[in-house]
């Protein structure tokens, strides 16, 4: 298997899943008659980050990680999204952005040193130990945090939603 078919597709199948559990929540907010707000700032506990903000570092992950990856030019996304809908936008942006990616750029990619910042300084790691050790860890703990917050706060999602089946 090739790096990009270990990477790519992972990175597209949950932030696909993640748009449709999206949608769902803007649902149950409406079926419910609960402010989006509610939702978009529901955390798990007080010192976590709230739902808007998982998503936002879902799409960081992925599309950050594969830039790190490919040795191209990571790019830089502002925190903006205050909806369901712009959420929704910004993963389908990060899988367009995605996709953009050919299996060429990734070759050696597992043998390239990647460097990127973690908290005030920096760290370089080989790509494999990059996309195992962070890239990936990292980007799933705020998905499934994501699903978690609105699941806790009783919207109808189960695994199959997480994964996207």
């Amino acid at each position: 298997m090739s790096f990009y078919d270990a990477s790519v597709p992972a990175f597209l199948q949950i932030l696909g899943s993640l748009s449709g559990i999206l949608g769902k929540a803007e649902a149950h907010c409406k079926a419910k008659n609960i402010a989006p707000e509610v939702l978009l700032g529901a955390r798990l506990f007080p010192d976590m980050l709230p739902l808007s903000k998982q998503v936002q570092l879902v799409c960081d992950f992925a599309a950050k990680g594969c830039a790190r990856l490919t040795h191209i030019e990571v790019p830089s996304t502002p925190d903006t999204e205050k909806s369901f809908d712009e959420l929704k936008a910004r993963l389908a942006q990060t899988a367009d952005y995605l996709k953009t990616f050919k299996p060429a750029q990734f070759e050696g990619a597992d043998q390239r040193e990647v460097t990127f910042p973690i908290g005030p300084t920096s760290m370089t790691l080989s790509g494999q130990q990059f996309l195992n050790n962070f890239a990936f860890p990292n980007f799933y703990f705020h998905a499934a945090t994501a699903h978690g917050i609105l699941r806790h706060n009783g919207v109808e999602i189960g695994k199959r939603d997480f994964m996207g089946v």
